[in-house]
């Protein structure tokens, strides 16, 4: 690979004040005063701080793809979605949450928790990052345990009809397609012609 990756002191900013506007649970904002190297002062550069996420491409024993159904309100839609959430202060890893959020979100449990990475859903903004893992030799194990705010409900779909749900642009979670994708690619059902 070319040198795309080395040589990036020269990018970096400095951060020469911040100053926090907003501070809740679940969304931070702070206005950044920063400096690049050719000492350009950047004024007002707008933060946003969230928990990190984690979500997993699920599948069951039987093969079976889970996804969830459920409202959104910034976008006013009911929206298809891989299981996830925020990984808790009280989980000891980004595999610990996403067993979490798996078992409070659709009740099943996994043989395998694999990492396939992490994404930021938009790094010239946001903090965290979106910690991607592939579950296989899912079971149902007991019911939902949902957070007070959350309707979801759960469905075990084919491959085929990822693809379709995919074709017919009905997941609008990019972070989620993202994570199909490096699950697909593991798993050998996405390939290149060379």
């Amino acid at each position: 690979m070319s040198n795309i990756l080395e040589n990036n002191e020269h990018l970096k900013w400095k951060t020469l004040s911040s100053e926090y506007l907003s501070h809740a649970p679940w969304f931070t904002v702070r206005k950044d005063v920063c400096e690049r190297n050719d000492g350009k002062i950047i004024n007002d550069y707008y933060v946003f701080e969230f928990p990190e996420w984690a979500t997993a491409f699920a599948l069951t024993a039987e093969g079976k793809i889970l996804m969830t159904k459920q409202y959104r309100q910034a976008l006013g839609e009911v929206c298809i979605e891989l299981p996830g959430g925020c990984v808790d202060a009280a989980d000891a890893s980004y595999e610990d949450g996403i067993k979490r959020e798996l078992l409070e979100e659709t009740g099943y449990e996994f043989d395998e928790i694999k990492p396939l990475g992490k994404i930021s859903a938009n790094p010239s903004t946001n903090t965290n990052l979106m910690h991607m893992f592939l579950a296989t030799g899912g079971r149902k194990t007991k019911s939902q345990s949902l957070d007070p705010n959350e309707e979801i409900d759960v469905y075990e779909i084919s491959f085929d009809e990822l693809m379709q749900l995919i074709d017919e642009n009905k997941i609008m979670q990019s972070m989620h397609l993202t994570t199909i994708y490096y699950a697909l690619r593991n798993l050998g059902k996405l390939t290149y012609n060379q």
